[in-house]
């Protein structure tokens, strides 16, 4: 099997993950609130918080408005064991460092997801004796955070083991019937025909179990592709799997599946830019898809050189960016609305500005945060929000947070 992504940093493995949980809130140390929706944990990119020269959480909400995080990696022990770890060295019952980045987020509104599994290291479905060990070790984690939302990276070479993968999925069906409301997805690779046969092995061991989670989630990068047609068009090939494996209507498939991307230059050398993540996040948008999300915030700023030699780094995205470029689409994903009932996986048609209007709305503030369908005026125009923005001015921009609804 070729590797889905090489090791990047001292003893991390760069690698996707599926998205998170909305479970109830646990008592715990770290300060847990109100959930966040669902959405936002839909949409968290993941950062790394003990390797790869982690980013100040703190700084990425305030330049971006991002609010979820995408933890990762809890492993099993690298000695061996059924305990939670972060990385296979830190444990999780007598962790400090991993708790205080999730009470900074917690108390700027912000929330965090932990992400299981991963490319590199040990996993616990493979050392624990069954899927209720595996789960009681993942309950830890949940309750040591009070977490709302918990993914599953199930990928090479975890996914070729047939016993591990039962435990997980096993395990993440406990989890979520252990914890109402928690916000499960599993996350495995992406291939042009949109997975592989242990990935499809993998859904058929789900079905089997009769479990499904939130989402589904495919990672359409280290296998050959090329920009974002090439992602799009795994997608839509996943999302045929979906609707056989399961039985679902393809509105329906949608609805449960996500995508995990890589910012800039992937393990295999491939690029994906700015663009490349506008035309997915349009996609993932007008299908109504439940995920979208990438490795890494760690990634997301650019190298010294910009192309950083042409070599991947766990540290930067070998492209030229501006520092969070690559969050701030995740946070658009959050400002999307998401479908109630079932959805209708038609493109979004092209916004038509409304008639000028006679009175002007509430004047846009600097200060303020305005989501999807909030109006302002400024310059004697009517404006609306497209999705989630704060500290951009309104502006008729095509690729901007703004629609212009006409004169005031």
């Amino acid at each position: 099997m070729r590797p889905l992504r090489a090791c990047l940093g001292a003893a991390a493995a760069v690698t996707l993950a599926a998205a998170g949980t909305t479970a109830l809130v646990a008592s715990n140390a770290s300060g847990a609130t109100t959930a966040l929706s669902n959405r936002w944990y839909a949409a968290a990119p993941y950062l790394m918080p003990l390797d790869n020269n982690p980013p100040n959480a703190a700084t990425i909400m305030d330049a971006t408005g991002l609010k979820a995080f995408q933890l990762a990696f809890v492993l099993a022990p690298n000695g061996g064991g059924c305990s939670p770890t972060w990385g296979g060295t830190a444990a999780v019952s007598s962790d400090t460092a991993v708790q205080s980045v999730i009470s900074t987020i917690r108390a700027k509104g912000g929330d965090v997801s932990v992400s299981i599994g991963g490319y590199g290291g040990t996993k616990l479905g493979q050392t624990c004796a069954d899927a209720a060990s595996t789960a009681a070790a993942y309950q830890q984690v949940i309750t040591k955070y009070g977490l709302h939302a918990i993914d599953f990276d199930l990928e090479e070479p975890e996914y070729e083991n047939t016993a591990a993968i039962k435990n997980e999925i096993g395990a993440a069906k406990i989890l979520q019937q252990n914890n109402p409301g928690l916000y499960v997805s599993v996350t495995t690779a992406g291939t042009a025909d949109g997975t592989g046969w242990f990935g499809k092995q993998m859904l058929l061991e789900a079905k089997s179990q009769g479990f499904t989670p939130n989402n589904f989630s495919i990672m359409p990068f280290d296998g050959g592709f090329s920009g974002a047609s090439a992602q799009t068009s795994a997608l839509t090939n996943f999302n045929a799997i979906l609707q056989s494996t399961f039985g679902w209507d393809q509105a329906t498939a949608y609805a449960h599946e996500g995508f995990s991307g890589m910012n800039g230059r992937s393990d295999s050398g491939e690029y994906f830019s700015q663009a490349d993540f506008q035309t997915v996040l349009d996609y993932a948008t007008s299908h109504n898809m439940d995920r979208f999300t990438f490795w890494s915030l760690n990634r997301d700023r650019q190298c010294t050189p910009a192309d950083n030699n042409g070599t991947t780094s766990g540290t930067c995205s070998s492209v030229a960016q501006s520092d969070w470029d690559f969050a701030k689409y995740s946070v658009r994903f959050a400002g999307v609305t998401p479908p109630t009932g079932t959805p209708t996986p038609t493109p979004t048609p092209t916004p038509t500005p409304t008639p000028p209007s006679t009175s002007c709305k509430t004047a846009w503030s600097s200060t303020a945060v305005y989501t999807a369908g909030n109006e302002v005026s400024y310059n004697s125009h009517n404006w609306k929000a497209k999705w989630w923005t704060q500290n951009e001015v309104p502006s008729a921009s095509e690729w901007g947070p703004w629609q212009d609804e006409g004169a005031c």
